[in-house]
């Protein structure tokens, strides 16, 4: 199985909408050529930030066929797959796969806390439901409440044929290694998922990144993997120094809101969140232009 393209720099991309939460398909396909032209490797739709949790089989179909159309065949998109269910999860899996997508990513069921037995058999039957695709796991217990263990990792890496790799949020570079140590026999590829550790996923040995950042300066982001790879060490660890600021930045923001504030600023119209999480508040709408401003970028007043 080729997994040679899970590489790079990849934006969880937006999901642009209208004052009425329609799909902008205009915004949505100007911030596909935004990202392309920024340098990033892929696109993962229905990531955390691609508010996944907001949409509709037919809204998530629609997005996806735009996407796919708008890419055309120029990087890879992977699918993300984050439901609770595990049969809606499949469908969302055999959805991707069947419009294009070059690679499933599975995150581990949000509000729930299975049992390692549970969440293996989870992740085994939506990867054999697309027994042809390269499968990624997601592990974001920040955003789901427990981790994926090392051991689960280890085991599913070993034993399912088609789970490939990993996007890892867990923000612990510790983590991080072992899951690149454990399972490096196999040729796992290990993304790193925390936007100020790029660098530092990269030095252990990941092979690339998904960031949300990567949504409003792809350059400057895609920068610390290029340098990196290229042989300039110091030129990509300054990269990731002027990408820090802008990122820390958001947290004062609530999730994942800052990042269409942010893509707004640099002009390009994706929109609000999905109720009933709202823009930024004003102060902090300011402190985000701030830095950006402080990082050298122009932004709309």
């Amino acid at each position: 199985m080729d997994t040679s393209f899970i590489k790079g720099i990849i934006p969880p991309i937006l999901t642009p909408i209208t004052s009425d939460e329609k799909i902008d398909e205009a915004a949505l396909r100007r911030l596909v050529e935004f990202v392309i032209e920024g340098g990033c490797s892929g696109i993962l739709a229905f990531g955390s930030n691609g508010e996944f949790y907001m949409l509709s089989d037919e809204e998530m179909e629609s997005a996806l066929a735009i996407m796919i159309d708008q890419i055309a065949g120029r990087i890879p998109l992977y699918m993300g797959v984050g439901a609770i269910r595990t049969s809606t999860c499949i469908r969302h899996a055999r959805m991707g796969v069947r419009h294009g997508a070059r690679g499933v990513s599975i995150l581990q069921p949000m509000f729930l806390k299975p049992t390692e037995d549970e969440l293996k058999e989870h992740i085994r039957s939506i990867a054999a439901s697309v027994p042809d695709t390269p499968v990624l796991l997601y592990n974001n217990p920040g955003r789901c409440g427990y981790p994926m263990s090392q051991q689960l990792v280890e085991e599913l890496a070993h034993s399912v044929p088609n789970l490939v790799g990993m996007k890892d949020s867990s923000g612990d570079m510790t983590q991080t290694m072992e899951f690149i140590r454990r399972n490096r026999d196999v040729g796992f590829k290990v993304l790193n998922g925390k936007d100020t550790l790029i660098f530092a996923g990269l030095a252990h040995g990941a092979v690339g990144a998904v960031c949300s950042t990567a949504n409003y300066v792809p350059e400057l982001v895609c920068s610390i993997y290029d340098k990196f790879v290229a042989g300039d060490i110091k030129g990509s660890l300054e990269a990731q120094y002027a990408l820090n600021p802008i990122r820390l930045a958001t947290d004062a923001s609530s999730f994942p809101v800052a990042t269409k504030d942010l893509a707004n600023l640099v002009g390009l119209e994706v929109g609000k969140p999905f109720l009933p999480t709202k823009s930024s508040p004003p102060a902090q709408l300011e402190n985000l232009r701030k830095r950006m401003v402080e990082g050298g970028f122009s932004v709309i007043d």
